[in-house]
């Protein structure tokens, strides 16, 4: 089990095994954490998304591309629920970070990145996004040893910061 810890910055920067990415359904590029990771990434990770993923992926399910240009190996692609549109099954929150670290079990990876997913434009209510991920990663029984929740702002760093203080 991975004690999860809080990073203030870029997620395409991280220097790890795996990236995660909050991703559309579709698995061709978006916005927010999605559109950061396909243009500092480049080409080859949507390339490896159409080739990979020709149907898309299913919310609360995970699948992995190369990395591109990031200093990662992998992008971990997780698709979380759209709570702004009505997708209100926390289980489908968990299951993106559950099935993650199960996506980097198989490939190897040891660190890995993860971004708050569903927090953003998906609209999941800023406090419970963070507790779903810090306690769904300290739980997992994986492999991972370096586990990441990267938050772009203060504020985001402050409210993981403070629940992975209250492991």
């Amino acid at each position: 089990m991975p004690a999860p810890t809080a990073v203030r910055g870029d997620i395409t920067a991280q220097r790890v095994d795996a990236v995660v990415n909050a991703a559309n359904r579709a698995m061709r590029g978006g916005g927010g954490v999605d559109g950061a990771i396909h243009r500092m990434g480049g080409p080859a990770i949507l390339d490896d998304c159409i080739a990979r993923f020709p149907q898309g992926l299913a919310t609360g399910d995970a699948g992995w591309t190369t990395a591109g240009a990031l200093p990662a190996r992998w992008v971990i692609h997780v698709v979380g629920p759209n709570h702004a549109a009505g997708e209100r099954d926390r289980a489908l929150l968990v299951s993106c970070y559950r099935r993650a670290l199960e996506v980097a079990d198989r490939l190897g990876a040891r660190s890995i990145a993860f971004p708050l997913i569903s927090a953003g434009i998906y609209g999941w209510p800023k406090p419970d996004a963070v507790d779903a991920a810090v306690a769904t990663i300290a739980a997992a029984d994986t492999a991972v040893t370096d586990a990441r929740i990267v938050a772009f702002d203060e504020a985001t760093f402050d409210l993981v910061a403070e629940r992975i203080a209250r492991l």
